[in-house]
C-alpha cells in the first residue's frame, strides 16, 4: 500500500474583502498597539527613537529655514510609515504567538523590494508636489521674499494674514489625506500578503472610502497624538511613534478579511 502523496497548501485567494468599521475601532488599535508596545519595549524604543530623531530634525528646519518646513513634514510623512515597518512586523509576530526581536524587525522588508519601491516612488512624486505647492503659496503670498522663523508665526497669528492660512492649511490638508489615504493600510498589507503596490496603495484608498467616518477619526487622533508628543521636545513620540505603528497593524487587521485559501479541485 503505497503512502499518500502529500499535497501543496492550497493557495490563498487574491480577492480583498473589506470589513466595516465601527466608530470605537480606532480606541481598540490604540489599546492593542498599547499591548504589544508593552511585549516588546527595546523594538518599540528603537524605532520611537528615530521618529524623536525626524521631529527635532523639523523643528531645527522650522528655526532655521522655516519656508521648508511643509516640504520636510510631508517627507516625514513619507518616511513615517516605512519606518514603522519593523513594528508592524513585531505586531504581525506577537499576533502568531512569537517574540518580537529588533534583528528581525530590520530586515523584514527584504522580500518585498518590489512592490515596497513602487510605492516609494509613487509617495515620493506626492512629497515633490506638496513641496513645490506649499513653496509657491510662500511665493504668492509673500511676494517681497520669504519670511523668517518670526515672521511666519506672525503671518500665521496674523488675522489680517487668514487668506494665506486658509490655502495653506488647504494644500497641505490635501496632499496629506491623499499620503494618508495610500498608507493607511497598504504598507502592512504588503508585508503580510506581499502584494503589488498598485493593489496596496487601492486597497487603502477604498478603506478610506468605505469608511470615511471612522478614518476621518482615526487620522485626528493620530494628528491629536502627534501634536501631544511634540512637546516638550518631541520627547513624547518616543513611545507614541511605536505605539502608533503598532495599532496601525491592527488597523489593517481589522480592515480586511483575513485571506482565505482557494479550495483545491
Amino acid at each position: 500500500m503505497t503512502a499518500p502523496t502529500a499535497q501543496p497548501p492550497a493557495p490563498r485567494s487574491s480577492q480583498v474583502v473589506l470589513r466595516p468599521l465601527g466608530l470605537g475601532a480606532p480606541l481598540r488599535w490604540l489599546t492593542l498597539g498599547l499591548r504589544d508596545l508593552a511585549r516588546a519595549p527595546a523594538v518599540g524604543l528603537f524605532y520611537g527613537a528615530g521618529f524623536w530623531l525626524m521631529a527635532a530634525v523639523l523643528g531645527w528646519v522650522f528655526r532655521t529655514q522655516p519656508e521648508y518646513t511643509m516640504s520636510l513634514a510631508s517627507g516625514c510623512l513619507l518616511l513615517g510609515p516605512f519606518l514603522a515597518l519593523g513594528l508592524y512586523d513585531a505586531s504581525r509576530r506577537h499576533e502568531a504567538g512569537q517574540a518580537a526581536h529588533l534583528g528581525q524587525s530590520l530586515v523584514c522588508w527584504r522580500s518585498h523590494m518590489g512592490s515596497m519601491g513602487m510605492l516609494v516612488l509613487v509617495l515620493i512624486v506626492l512629497e515633490l508636489l506638496w513641496g513645490r505647492a506649499s513653496l509657491v503659496v510662500f511665493a504668492v503670498f509673500f511676494n517681497t521674499g520669504l519670511p523668517s522663523t518670526t515672521g511666519v508665526m506672525q503671518a500665521v497669528f496674523n488675522p489680517e494674514n487668514w487668506e494665506f492660512v486658509a490655502v495653506y492649511t488647504l494644500v497641505g490638508g490635501v496632499f496629506a489625506a491623499l499620503v494618508f489615504a495610500s498608507t493607511v493600510v497598504s504598507i502592512p498589507m504588503i508585508l503580510d500578503r506581499d502584494t503589488d503596490a498598485m493593489t496596496a496603495a487601492i486597497t487603502s484608498m477604498r478603506v478610506v472610502v468605505e469608511n470615511p467616518g471612522v478614518m476621518l477619526w482615526w487620522g485626528a487622533l493620530i494628528t491629536l497624538l502627534v501634536g501631544l508628543s511634540l512637546w516638550p521636545w518631541g520627547a513624547g513620540l518616543l513611545v507614541t511613534g511605536p505605539l502608533l505603528g503598532h495599532a496601525s497593524w491592527h488597523a489593517y487587521r481589522a480592515a480586511l478579511e483575513p485571506q482565505e485559501p482557494v479550495p483545491s479541485e
